[in-house]
């Protein structure tokens, strides 16, 4: 709780608009690669039915199809890594500088930020680990779909079956990027609310649990309910992972902090 010279301002939520469109834009790409490896299995059933059924596929020669259809989306999803990895810095360093300085002007401080050489810092730090997120998502799906194919020419299973596996997996995929959306969101949130707050001379908050999440760190429930304050330069002590974090930076965290202002009368 604050004291009598000190103002608890309202945190800096992560914004759900960009987490939604940064999904969206994930979803997309996956979903048109499911579908060109849907199209691409189809054609080669159809061409090679009868040796199909009676495990006469040379299966290397199947490997090496499914990893040139790899290879063209890998090549694709790392073209598009490096633009939806722009757009999604930067749209989180535009939202949440405009939120902090409208919680700072209601709290009584008239600020205007500049690309300091620390944002420039956060921004490509958010860049370069969700380019390598991305880039990750072709490469684990087609783990998976070559491993599909593999047993189901070892089998002898039909079109059907193997159909339902890779429509599966790419749910999982899909759960996965709106792990990555979320995550991320909540990460840069947190890393662009640290650079401007430190270079404000803002340097204590007050830890707020969010509620959500279906299983919430009992720690941060706890540091929540106890209003517990940290420093914003190093963090509060989490005797769960037995380091100092920040809200928002372990996965899928969405705890934020309330910045302490201090020297009100």
């Amino acid at each position: 709780m604050a004291k009598r010279n000190e103002k608890a301002l309202r945190p800096v939520r992560p914004n759900a608009g960009i987490e939604a469109a940064y999904r969206g834009k994930l979803y997309a790409l996956i979903e048109a690669m499911s579908q060109s490896v849907l199209y691409w299995l189809r054609a080669f059933y159809r061409a090679n039915t009868p040796r199909m059924a009676q495990d006469e596929t040379p299966a290397d020669a199947l490997r090496r199809s499914i990893r040139k259809l790899a290879a063209q989306w890998t090549k694709r999803f790392d073209v598009a890594s490096e633009q939806l990895g722009d757009y999604f810095a930067l749209s989180v360093e535009k939202r949440s500088s405009a939120a902090l300085r409208k919680i700072l002007r209601d709290g009584g401080i008239s600020v205007e930020f500049k690309k300091t050489a620390a944002m420039r810092d956060v921004i490509d730090a958010t860049v370069n680990a969700n380019v390598a997120l991305i880039k990750s998502i072709p490469s684990q799906y087609f783990d998976q779909v070559e491993g599909a194919v593999m047993r189901s020419v070892q089998t002898g299973r039909d079109l059907a079956d193997l159909v339902q596996d890779l429509e599966r997996y790419s749910g999982i995929t899909k759960r996965r990027a709106a792990f990555i959306a979320l995550d991320q969101n909540n990460k840069a949130t947190s890393a662009f609310n640290r650079a401007r707050q430190l270079e404000l001379g803002i340097d204590e908050a007050e830890w707020h649990h969010s509620g959500g999440g279906k299983e919430p760190r009992p720690t941060h429930v706890q540091a929540g309910r106890e209003k517990v304050r940290y420093k914003i330069s190093t963090g509060w002590y989490d005797p769960a992972v037995k380091r100092f974090i920040r809200p928002g930076e372990e996965p899928g965290c969405r705890c934020v902090g309330k910045p302490i202002l201090k020297g009100f009368s």
